[in-house]
């Protein structure tokens, strides 16, 4: 019997914070976010720390600065505001981390459901794809009923459900650069899906240690145009 582990529904939707189009445009943005205030954190500190080392260095006429004199060695400082800057600083960091912990879980609600929602955007309808992992390589089952192992074929620009299990391990199917990932798991289904903006050829590759030929269990997902894609599957035929 098969069980399918479904993702929660529902997304959340933030007026347009949170990114949308395909998962790989999602993710890049999520890295962006975490980069530019990475940098600007950094900068910040650094540039604190730096200002203190040349405004506190040997031989530095502090009293001139209207600091008082510099405290020595084994002397608690003075005149520090009363800890208002450390407070401050731990409220800002605060709001900041707290902020950006909300949106990446708004973003991520949205990678996960928005196929289900129907807002992954993309030319025509969904198309599901029955992806099944055994030792060692890829089975894939189209709505006809279709298989091949190997090549997943699907059209640019079109969002890709796929439900995923396995014959007889544990399994990981991921496509990198298509930024999705999910467990192939026996006797259970879990759901997710990608869309490529871009025709191509992306390489599918096994995540999860299962047996000596875990390195050797890839296979091809060729991006194709709508139309090229149409032909091929309607020659395909019922499987």
């Amino acid at each position: 019997m098969i069980e399918r582990v479904l993702t929660p529904t529902g997304p959340l939707q933030i007026g347009g914070i949170v990114p949308r189009g395909t998962r790989v445009n999602v993710f890049d943005t999520i890295f962006l976010a975490f980069l530019v205030l990475g940098t600007i954190v950094g900068v910040v500190v650094i540039t604190y720390a730096l200002w203190n080392a040349y405004k506190y260095r040997a031989g530095a006429d502090a009293g001139k600065k209207g600091d008082g004199d510099r405290p020595q060695l084994g002397e608690i400082p003075q005149g520090g505001g009363g800890g208002k800057k450390l407070l401050l600083s731990f409220s800002l960091s605060a709001i900041i981390v707290i902020s950006l912990v909300i949106w990446t879980y708004g973003t991520l609600l949205y990678v996960e459901n928005a196929a289900a929602q129907g807002q992954a955007g993309g030319s025509g309808e969904a198309l599901d794809v029955e992806v099944t992992g055994f030792q060692f390589g890829w089975r894939f089952t189209y709505p006809n009923g279709y298989q091949t192992s190997g090549t997943l074929r699907v059209p640019v620009d079109r969002t890709i459900r796929i439900e995923v299990t396995s014959d007889d391990v544990f399994h990981n199917f991921g496509v990198p650069g298509l930024r999705v990932k999910t467990d192939a798991l026996p006797g259970q289904t879990t759901e997710t899906w990608f869309r490529a903006d871009q025709t191509g050829t992306y390489e599918a590759q096994c995540y999860e240690l299962c047996g000596a030929g875990h390195s050797y269990m890839t296979a091809e997902v060729v991006v194709m145009e709508p139309q090229a894609f149409q032909d091929w599957y309607e020659n395909t035929g019922s499987g």
